[in-house]
Formats: structure tokens, sequence, C-alpha cells
């Protein structure tokens, strides 16, 4: 798992290293003629919803080649820390949880502020357990419930112990793939969708670092190329309010899929649909996950007053914090909190945390007053006490904060999540501006868009990742034993 980990934190060297933008390193480096391939399916992008669409595909018989741009697999998926978001699972039930695909719906819903594609989301929402079970019977163990921002009940499925899930996943996915026998070629960047005089795909051109010029003929091709928040210029074009925000997402995330797609007459849908996380460590790009909070910690500004409920949708947190002073917040917890959550361990590691014994000793490092700290923590142990949260209307009060050492981290917004990208139906074809699928042309993850309508709840984009990717996979295999 390790590795996994530190392949994160390359990439978000990377990115600052890049400010944001790369492509394959050695991309631009032709060595010679293109060489030409054939497979069945070509699947664009190495991260969680191109490695489920691959190893899908291969188990319905299609022979798969995956081209990932960047050095190393993963993309997003392995910065994704929360969970995978799922109703009515057998975890839930054995927690005392109840909850439904119907509850999942509207809270989704309800977060996208009613902009989200009704098919799109009845298929993410019936289809999330079965992900989570399919998952969890290759070893990934996404068995510890919490719950994150916007869910009416704790329905996000972490690794046991609260690790960060991302890593897991690419972890279990590069397994099946090797042991599948499915080619996965990094540094490797996809340059252009092929088609026929009939708009049919029939391929990819790539460039490799290690081959140079691809031509890989194929009867579908899966886009999984993840969004475009690490391509600062694209974010502006589409959201000019988020221009000079710092970005949670790996360098290769800027919009090539989506790109390569429309070349060939895709339709977008809701590209200015784009989220922040509120919780990124600022000049870092480090984002802090949602379980976190979840886990029990609350948020305090720099008079050391809490401002809101923090399992509020990430919109309105973001907007909070952004309203206070210097546009940051303190997350704070306690020693309860981190022994519940393995994520933190990692953020120990990397130096993020300010630790003290006391409260007091808590504000004098952050340079905020203790008197009004040790105040707001005295007052939000009593309403968990109480049980209830008369000041912010905070649903779920985990644990007093009253466990020494005690911990904060300063964090603010940043570009987190593209909820727009490529128009695709509930089957994951791609869609031209008729609305009519392109014949061979398939994708999934977040270079897709409609499902998350305008807020992306936590949780939801690892089920995405999964779900569609594999109906995706699967799509795509029967639609070459047509051929």
């Amino acid at each position: 798992m390790k590795k996994y980990l530190v392949a994160a934190m390359i990439l978000t060297l990377l990115a600052l290293s890049l400010g944001g933008c790369a492509q394959a390193p050695g991309a631009g480096e032709v060595k010679g003629t293109a060489e030409e391939l054939t497979t069945d399916i070509v699947v664009i992008g190495a991260g969680g919803a191109g490695l489920s669409a691959a190893v899908t595909a291969k188990n319905a018989g299609a022979e798969v080649i995956v081209l990932e741009k960047m050095a190393v697999i993963g993309g997003n998926t392995l910065r994704a820390t929360g969970g995978l978001n799922a109703a009515g699972t057998k975890y839930q039930a054995a927690a005392g949880i109840k909850d439904s695909p119907d509850v999942h719906y509207a809270d989704t819903m309800k977060g996208g502020k009613n902009e989200n594609n009704p098919e799109l989301l009845r298929t993410l929402v019936d289809n999330a357990n079965n992900a989570l079970e399919w998952l969890n019977s290759m070893g990934a163990n996404l068995v510890h419930v919490v719950i994150a921002g916007g869910s009416t009940n704790p329905r996000t499925h972490a690794p046991e112990g609260g690790a960060a899930v991302g890593p897991v996943i690419v972890k279990t996915l590069e397994k099946a793939a090797k042991e599948q026998g499915i080619q996965i070629l990094t540094d490797t960047k996809a340059t252009e969708i092929l088609t026929d005089g009939n708009g049919s795909v029939t391929g990819v051109k790539a460039i490799s670092k290690d081959k140079g010029e691809l031509v890989i003929k194929a009867k579908a091709v899966i886009v999984a190329t993840g969004g475009f928040g690490a391509d600062p210029e694209m974010v502006a074009q589409y959201n000019p309010a988020l221009k000079g925000f710092d970005t949670t997402n790996h360098p290769g995330a800027t919009g090539d899929g989506i790109k390569m797609a429309m070349a060939i007459g895709a339709a977008t849908v809701q590209m200015e649909n784009i989220q922040t996380h509120p919780t990124v460590v600022p000049k870092r790009g480090i984002m802090i996950t949602e379980a976190v909070r979840g886990t029990g910690a609350i948020l305090v500004n720099h008079k050391g007053e809490r401002f809101i409920n923090e399992l509020e949708t990430r919109d309105v947190v973001s907007k909070a914090i952004l309203n206070q002073e210097k546009g940051t917040a303190f997350l704070l917890f306690d020693q309860g909190v981190r022994d519940n959550l393995k994520a933190i361990e990692e953020y120990a590691k990397l130096k993020l945390l300010v630790e003290a014994n006391t409260l007091g000793e808590l504000a004098e490092k952050l340079g905020i007053p203790a008197e009004t700290l040790e105040a707001t923590v005295k007052r939000y142990n009593e309403l968990v006490a109480a049980g209830k949260d008369s000041d912010f209307g905070r649903q779920h009060l985990q644990r007093k904060l009253e466990k020494a050492p005690f911990y904060a981290v300063e964090v603010t917004p940043a570009v987190h999540h593209t909820m727009g990208g490529l128009a695709i139906n509930t089957k994951a074809e791609v869609l031209n501006k008729d609305g009519k699928p392109i014949p061979g042309l398939y994708a999934a993850g977040e270079v897709t868009g409609g499902i998350h309508g305008a807020n992306r709840l936590g949780g939801n984009a690892v089920a995405d990742i999964v779900v569609f990717g594999r109906i995706a996979g699967q799509q795509a295999a029967e639609f070459v034993k047509s051929k």
C-alpha cells in the first residue's frame, strides 16, 4: 500500500512544480514511424474508472489495452481519501444504520441542486452496493462506514480502520488487471480518437515515451481520463470565478478525454459546474478528507469560533470558509478522532498537523484567542452531550473533543471536482450533439457530466467511477461481440 501513497505524493509534487498542467513525461519525443497495435477495446486512463472498465471488459471476454499518460497508474483515484457511497449495505446493517438507495438518491439530488440527470443518478445509487461488493470480493475490504457532508445517513464505505480509500482501490484493481493479463501502457498519451467515414470509433492515436507514435486499432474506446481540474485555463474558461484557485487534482487531470471526444462530435453537459473542496492545505494542494469532519472534527475561524455546520455540502462549507478572515479556517480535532481514522496518520507524516497537549497551547500556536477556543470546544462538547447542535444544526455529533493531545490544520477551498463533462446515457455510451450514441465510444468517471449536478457529495465520486466503469466495460464488451 505504501507505494500507492508515495505515488500520490509524487503526483502532488508534480502538480505544484508544473503549475497544475502536465503531459506524459517524454510524450513529445517521437521515435520513428507509428507502430500499429490491434485489440478489441482501448481504455484511455488507468484511474479507478478506467481500471474498473478494463477488468470488467476482460471478464466479459474482450481483449483490452489500457493507456495511461502519467508514469504511474491511479490518477485522481490515488488521492481519494474518504470512501465509496452505497446505501442499504450489509455493513450499514451491521452498524445499525438504516439507509436505502432512495434516500441516497434524494440526498444526491438535493446536494446537486436538482441539476442531476435523474436516470444517471438512479443508475448510480441502484448499482453502488453491487460495486462495493465487487471490490470487496477482490479484497478491498471497504467495511468501515462513516458519514460525509450532505448525507442523511453514514454510507461512505472506507477500508477497515478508516485508511484512505483510493490507494486501496487502485491496488485492488491493478492486481486484478495483472492477473487477467491486461496490458497497461504508462507514459503513453492518447492524442486522437479515430473514426471511420460513418462516425463509428475505430481506435486511437497515442504517443508513448518508450514506443513513440502508436496507432491502436479497436472496435470500441472507453474514455476514462478524469476531469479538467488541473488545467487552470480550462477551469477559468468555464467558471471564471475560480480563476487563480489552487487544485487538489493530480497533474494529468487536464481534460484530454473531453477534448478528444468533442473533436469527433461528442456533446458536453454542465461544464461550468466545478466543485471546490473546503478543506485543502493552503499552497500545498493536499486535501484533508471529509471523513475527518465525519469522524468528529469541527471548523473554527481565526477568532476561535465555530461558524458552520461542518457536515453541510461542500459548496456551502467552502463559501463559509472563504467568508472568514484570511479566507481560511482551522480543522480542529482530538486524539479520539485520530484514533478512529487511520487516514490522519498520513497527514501527521506530512507534518501538516499542529499539535498541543491543551487547547490553550494549541490556540497559542495557531495565533488565536485561547479563551475563545476553549469556550468554543466546551460549548461543542455540551451540544454533543445534549445530542443536538442548536447552534448550527449539525445532525451527527459523533464524540466530544476532550482527549489530549489536540490537533489543528489550516484549510481553505481549492478546485476539486469537475461535475461537467461528456454527455452519456445509462449504458455509458457517449452522446453526440443530437443526443444519439457515438458507435463504439464509452466514457466513465469524472470525464462525464450530469451525474452529480451542481455539487457532488463526498463519497459519490468513488461510487461513480466503479459503477459506470463497470457499465462501460460490460457495454463495450457486448458491442465488440456484436461487430
